[in-house]
């Protein structure tokens, strides 16, 4: 059966096994500059997030639990990034975007595990430094491996299950008209709005998820911050003050583009034809957070300086 645009006459009666993405653009000249710019941009998030992960494995002074979670966040871009990127970058070359119904469930999934897991994730590290400013004399004792550990298994297992409740229902559903999607990836709205089958339930499962995991954990990472401001202006010391402060600056600053991002795009009316807006929205959400991530802690971190410069060090004096 031919993947492309079903006839009127069969569209009633066939069931859709095959999506077609319309992509970021039609036009040739556009898509020879925008392939290699976004294979250097995924290249750069895979290489970079693997970097901090091996920094971290292998410097002694980076094994703290900041930075376990950090070299956690990191794993989870590469995966969330690698659901989504390789085959925009394939698609560029095709005439007919095509992705089956299965493949398409399998990348909205792993891109639906990770994105909720990091926002679950984003949680456990405000908490990280709340127990670091508001108590550090315990700090050691609080956040040790095993809780630590527990926490990144409770946000891969919590994106993990929310994902799969998600994934189960949405391509479940009865896909029997147009097999259109206005849209690089397997977005959800785009999606729901193609099947025959009433997706109310579906939407209802999606809408409560991002309630509980998405505004919970928005909630939480609030909730860390008004103790650690509290916190920080108990402290009589400026530069005492300014320290602590700049211990939470990286992680405030993806915070605020992960969940900004995120609620520009997710909250906005949803529709099967997006518009520009929407495309930019989701290429800055998808695309090129995952490899801002590791540049806003690393660029303006002094101890991750500090380790790449004693790994390299190390480098330099093994025996050739």
């Amino acid at each position: 059966m031919d993947s492309s645009i079903l006839t009127e006459k069969n569209r009633n009666n066939t069931s859709v096994v095959v999506f077609v993405l319309l992509g970021l653009t039609d036009e040739k000249e556009l898509q020879l500059i925008l392939f290699p710019v976004f294979l250097g941009i995924y290249l750069l998030t895979i290489l970079w997030n693997l970097g901090i992960i091996l920094l971290i494995r292998m410097d002694s002074h980076l094994q703290t639990p900041m930075y376990f979670f950090l070299s956690v966040l990191s794993f989870i871009d590469i995966c969330y990034s690698s659901s989504i990127s390789p085959s925009m970058l394939s698609d560029f070359f095709k005439d007919e975007k095509t992705i089956s119904l299965i493949g398409c469930a399998i990348q909205y999934f792993v891109g639906c595990w990770m994105a909720l897991s990091e926002c679950c994730l984003l949680a456990a590290m405000a908490y990280d430094r709340y127990v670091a400013i508001g108590n550090p004399l315990q700090y050691s004792t609080i956040m040790a491996p095993g809780f630590c550990q527990k926490m990144v298994a409770g946000a891969l297992g919590t994106g993990f299950l929310c994902s799969l409740l998600e994934t189960i229902p949405a391509f479940h559903m009865y896909y029997c008209g147009s097999n259109i999607i206005q849209h690089f990836f397997c977005n959800i709205p785009q999606i729901l709005t193609l099947s025959c089958s009433d997706p109310s339930i579906t939407q209802m499962i999606i809408f409560l998820v991002a309630l509980l995991v998405g505004f919970g954990s928005l909630l939480s990472i609030l909730l860390s911050y008004s103790f650690i401001a509290a916190s920080i202006l108990k402290i009589s010391s400026v530069k005492c003050s300014a320290k602590a402060f700049n211990t939470c600056a990286s992680h405030l600053a993806v915070v605020t583009l992960n969940y900004g991002t995120a609620l520009a795009v997710y909250m906005r009316p949803t529709s099967s034809h997006p518009d520009k807006q929407d495309t930019v929205l989701s290429v800055f959400y998808v695309i090129i957070i995952p490899v801002l991530n590791p540049l806003i802690y690393s660029l303006r971190n002094k101890e991750i300086k500090e380790a790449l410069r004693r790994v390299m060090k190390k480098v330099r004096h093994l025996p050739q």
